[in-house]
């Protein structure tokens, strides 16, 4: 069973490696130490196989402690692995010169860890069984009856097998640099029979390069007679492929002490190295795309930032998402939305020069490094193309999908000197860029962080909005065309700061879409209007209908059939008073759970209306497979009426669509007598207007049903 002993001076470190130790293999012993002195006193009494060291400790760093446990007897080849947080040459050669096995920077991969103690475990049980096997030849010579020329022969020839079955690199070589013992592993890298090697010279064997390293190395040990620590080296094998390698050389001496020949160990770990490539490679790119990430892109801007002030010269940081992108991964998929951010990439690649740097941050934010930059007009250039071929649809399974992106620009030495800076007034000239209506792009401008900090300011003044009730109401009136009559209204929000100011929902409600604000804020609508509504009774007012906007964050944040109901139950509302007004961002959610959750409330009671009706590219889809009572007509076809046959076209259709489908048909921007007689005579239910009633605060609604039945003015 193989003892692996672990020594750190903190608790949490001798844990978790001790954990993984115990995972090498099955019926591993593992034995932890906090203090150098007592480990050594406890290996002078149990060898260990396997030694994991921490530099840093005290009373002994990694290197001393290294070099008193190969003093003691049986530790001479014993595998030692220091690790250490320090990046610094000197100490990695100070633990290498006392002796240590392997090095491992801290904190260290896991993965990593265990190859590599794996490998050296197996390095050590081949010493073992080297070592093993020539103690049972020497009992046998003792004991054999046989003649001593005899013996020695059996025992060399034996000893010669036991070398060829281990797959590792086993070879020496005399004073002059020749070859006088070579086993089958190490001839069969170089696709020939041991026999031919033998006499042959390292750069004979080896080429020039790799061969005059290794003869000069023997001749260092044959001058000092002292063993070399171990070394990694590559070695290309006779079929052109690289392969890794762990050697370690030691003197071997004749009978009089002075050394006569090096014997060269090179244990293969070609595999642990390509883990510890693949292992680099995960931690700088990303999964999905394969493009650098974050960490590699910082490590590359820092070069960048070197370069451009060693040559006097720019360079820029990019940085942009996709627009639209969360509607494409609600409404298609997320495996759809995987595929869309594999072929950006693609085409992101094909786009920029080989010195750039394509990243992807995470989610659908990417980023470019633009290298040797000559002025502004490079940067708009380079995000001009980057536009023009995301503009491109990408079709998946014959479906065409489009995006686009909102690029923000920083250059170095400019807008930035360091990554941290860059990216963050790159960040600010994006959303600068989406602010004016995205598929844009801006360069950073130091003013940019002014206005974000209002954004940000008024994002907090609407969380104390929210806690403080500086939310109201108002209500504006919907009619009935038949009749003349107050049917409904429609809960409008305004915001009243604490100075007395009334903001208009359009100065607000984006931000609070924004950072989800808007969830809260539409709850508190939702409970509010319905209070209201509920009032109206007792105050002798006819069961009005009140119509409350619903916000497509809410579907995606919370379970809106349950906010519904609870805010109907806490008002006392009748269901059948309550409509909820959707917009195309909802209906272009995940279309069944949002159909079962308005179908649910639906047979409550509840009626839903389709808000700016006929703007939207697919409401006819809506009607078709949602459960809609009402279609409200988008104001914009209401104003030009009476000079845009197109727009009053466009009102004759959507009449006749809602009245075929059993609809009623709402048109709101009413605001003259001449709009009210069109609708009248295409046949429209309801209008909602200034021409009726501007909103006024529930107060003003009630007095204003109280006072009078309206009638339905002509011009």
């Amino acid at each position: 069973m193989a003892l692996i002993c672990i020594l750190d001076d903190r608790v949490t470190n001798r844990n978790i490696f001790a954990k993984l130790a115990a995972s090498i293999e099955p019926g591993v012993t593992v034995k932890t130490y906090g203090n150098p002195l007592e480990a050594l006193a406890a290996m002078a009494e149990e060898t260990p196989d396997l030694v994991v060291t921490d530099f840093k400790m005290p009373e002994l760093d990694g290197a001393e402690f290294t070099r008193r446990f190969r003093q003691l007897k049986g530790c001479e080849d014993v595998p030692v692995v220091v690790l250490t947080v320090y990046e610094e040459r000197s100490f990695r050669l100070s633990a290498l010169e006392a002796g240590a096995t392997d090095f491992l920077q801290s904190p260290v991969d896991h993965h990593e860890f265990l190859t590599r103690a794996r490998n050296l475990l197996k390095m050590r049980r081949q010493q073992m069984l080297i070592a093993g096997r020539a103690l049972s030849l020497e009992d046998e010579l003792r004991t054999s009856e046989r003649s001593r020329e005899q013996a020695m022969r059996d025992s060399s020839e034996r000893l010669a097998q036991v070398i060829d079955t281990l797959p590792a690199m086993i070879s020496a070589s005399d004073r002059s640099g020749r070859c006088i013992f070579v086993n089958a592993y190490q001839a069969s890298m170089k696709g020939v029979e041991p026999a031919s090697l033998l006499g042959r010279t390292a750069n004979e064997i080896f080429g020039p390069e790799h061969g005059g390293r290794s003869a000069a190395l023997d001749r260092l040990i044959m001058e000092s007679g002292v063993p070399l620590p171990s070394f990694e080296e590559e070695i290309v094998d006779h079929a052109g492929e690289r392969r890794y390698f762990l050697t370690t050389k030691a003197p071997l001496r004749g009978v009089e002490g002075p050394v006569v020949a090096v014997l060269t160990t090179s244990l293969d770990i070609t595999d642990r190295k390509n883990a510890e490539g693949h292992l680099r490679h995960l931690a700088h790119h990303d999964i999905l795309t394969d493009l650098p990430n974050r960490a590699l892109l910082h490590e590359r801007v820092r070069h960048e930032i070197a370069h451009a002030r060693r040559a006097e010269r720019k360079f820029a940081l990019h940085l942009f998402d996709l627009d639209r992108f969360k509607g494409i991964n609600d409404v298609l998929g997320h495996h759809v939305g995987d595929r869309l951010l594999r072929a950006v990439s693609d085409r992101l690649r094909a786009t920029v020069r080989e010195t750039d740097t394509v990243a992807r941050l995470g989610g659908d934010e990417f980023a470019i490094l633009q290298a040797n930059v000559g002025s502004a007009e490079d940067t708009m250039e380079l995000a001009k193309r980057v536009r023009e071929t995301l503009a491109e649809p990408f079709r998946f399974d014959g479906e065409d999908i489009a995006t686009s992106a909102s690029i923000g620009i920083a250059m170095f030495p400019d807008d930035g000197f360091d990554f941290d800076e860059l990216l963050k007034n790159a960040d600010l000239a994006m959303y600068r860029a989406k602010a004016d209506g995205r598929d844009g792009a801006r360069s950073f401008a130091a003013d940019m962080d002014v206005s974000v900090r209002a954004l940000t300011v008024l994002e907090s003044d609407l969380r104390r909005a929210l806690a403080r009730s500086e939310f109201i109401l108002h209500y504006q009136p919907q009619v009935s065309l038949a009749n003349g009559r107050i049917v409904g209204a429609e809960a409008l929000i305004r915001w009243r700061r604490e100075n007395g100011d009334l903001i208009a929902p359009g100065e607000f409600l984006p931000r609070a879409e924004e950072s989800g604000l808007i969830v809260p804020i539409n709850e508190w609508v939702l409970r509010e209007a319905c209070a209201q509504a509920a009032s109206w009774p007792r105050a002798g007012l006819p069961p009005l209908r009140i119509a409350v906007n619903l916000s497509g964050v809410q579907f995606r944040k919370v379970d809106i059939q349950q906010v519904v109901l609870d805010a109907l139950e806490e008002s006392g509302l009748d269901p059948n008073r309550l409509e909820l007004e959707l917009t195309e961002t909802i209906l272009l959610q995940d279309t069944g759970s949002v159909v079962a959750q308005l179908r649910a409330l639906q047979e409550r009671g509840v009626t839903f209306s389709i808000d700016d009706f006929g703007t939207g590219y697919s409401s006819l889809a809506y009607v078709k497979n949602f459960p809609v009572d009402r279609l409200k007509i988008d104001r914009s076809f209401i104003d030009n009426l009476k000079n845009d046959v197109n727009d009053a076209a466009i009102v004759r259709a959507i009449v006749n669509l809602g009245h075929s489908l059993d609809l009623d048909v709402i048109a709101e921007g009413v605001e003259t007598a001449a709009q009210v007689a069109h609708l009248r005579g295409e046949g429209c239910d309801e209008v909602q207007g200034f021409y009726f009633g501007r909103p006024m605060s529930s107060t003003d609604f009630v007095d204003l049903v109280r006072r009078e039945t309206l009638l339905v003015r002509t011009a």
